[in-house]
């Protein structure tokens, strides 16, 4: 990464030099959170207070910009298992502690053509192969270079990155890297139609790490994605989902399989209520571990339950169904929006005909101005798979 940075930022300073203006803008993000977990089967019940903060600045020259952000994240109540303490009794919060360099890139911007080279944030269609992992205090992000071009109704998203900085941080260890070295490539074709667009992607993640479960996350993915909306009438919008993809394993991966993935999801909005409607499918192979679609680079609390019992996708693989029901107001009260939300889960294996558990997801949260507050709870009832768990979070953030 480094010899790309360096040689990137020198051309930056070469051009920002000959240029009539350079404009600076810091960078800054805090976020207090209260994460609280009971989790059958152990014997302590965890709680976690955390505070990370994210600071920085973007240089901007023309259509060139050079940014650095540096990230870290302080344990105030340390009683939970954060993954690396050893604290094993303690339901598992992946919130260690962590100071690091979050991001460092340099971008150029100009004529439908996006290139950007360094570390850098990356998150493709909706995050369910290659996102940050926003929830957690410290992020996901990728040692990488990407291009994005855009003309008329076709676009297209080419990266490679050679090392994926993990939500462990620094102090990371064992199967739970700070890093994860490979050659991965994520590329995204698509066309704009008045329905929506139709995208073909490819996700080739090589996780190049004996310690990283023997190189078995390593899989290539091919698949097709359909997403669009449109309005029924004046304020109400119908918008709809459609994927297929097809993994096998890849490079090193000493397992040998091949499994579907399938998505189907419909939303509607209207008058500040909002519903969706969804199914996906994370096919198994033949049963063994880690031959079911794995997707070890997502942001997982945005899929399966925020109880997060499937980050790890079971040998029989996962079906969710899934339905939200939620109303959003605006200028309510003090503040510039408040939200309720729920959602249902039930979860079923792809094989076997097995019913795993249901899961209840409940948030409230509110904004005014650059700052934000939540409050969200989970509940997972096991009938077949992994254990009951109970899960709150009280979170406060604000971003310059």
């Amino acid at each position: 990464m480094k010899y790309v940075s360096i040689a990137a930022a020198a051309v930056f300073a070469g051009t920002a030099a000959q240029a009539e203006e350079v404009t600076f803008a810091p960078l800054v993000d805090a976020r207090l959170r209260y994460e609280h977990v009971e989790q059958d089967g152990l014997p302590l019940t965890a709680d976690a207070v955390t505070l990370r903060v994210r600071a920085g600045g973007e240089a901007k020259s023309g259509p060139w910009s050079a940014m650095v952000e540096g990230e870290g994240t302080l344990p105030f109540a340390t009683g939970y298992n954060d993954g690396l303490n050893g604290k094993t009794g303690y339901p598992l919060v992946a919130d260690p502690r962590n100071l690091e360099l979050n991001r460092a890139q340099v971008r150029y911007t100009g004529g439908g053509v996006t290139a950007t080279a360094g570390r850098q944030r990356i998150a493709l269609a909706d995050e369910r192969f290659v996102g940050p992992a926003a929830f957690r205090q410290n992020e996901q992000t990728f040692d990488a270079v990407r291009g994005q071009w855009a003309g008329g109704r076709i676009s297209a998203d080419l990266t490679y990155a050679w090392s994926d900085r993990t939500v462990n941080g620094t102090r990371g260890t064992g199967a739970r890297q700070t890093a994860v070295e490979g050659d991965n490539v994520f590329a995204l074709l698509g066309y704009r139609t008045d329905l929506g667009t139709l995208a073909g992607f490819a996700y080739l993640i090589d996780q190049d790490e004996a310690a990283v479960q023997g190189y078995r996350p390593s899989s290539q993915t091919y698949g097709v994605r359909f997403a669009g909306s449109v309005d029924l009438r004046p304020g109400t919008k119908l918008g709809y989902t459609a994927s297929w993809a097809r993994q096998s394993d890849y490079h090193r991966n000493p397992n040998a399989y091949s499994a579907d993935y399938w998505l189907g999801e419909a939303t509607l909005a209207t008058g500040g209520f909002n519903a969706a409607l969804g199914y996906e499918v994370l096919g198994a192979s033949s049963g063994a571990a880690l031959t079911s679609v794995q997707t070890p680079l997502a942001s997982f609390f945005r899929f399966n339950g925020w109880a997060g019992k499937f980050g790890t996708t079971p040998p029989d693989g996962l079906r969710d169904l899934y339905g939200t029901l939620g109303h959003a107001w605006k200028a309510a009260g003090p503040f510039d929006t408040v939200n309720l939300g729920a959602t249902f889960h039930r979860f079923d294996s792809d094989r076997a005909g097995r019913h795993y558990g249901d899961e209840l997801d409940l948030v409230v949260g509110a904004r005014m101005g650059k700052a934000g507050a939540s409050i969200r709870y989970a509940v997972y009832e096991a009938d077949g798979f992994a254990t009951d768990t109970d899960k709150l979070w009280l979170t406060l953030e604000w971003a310059l």
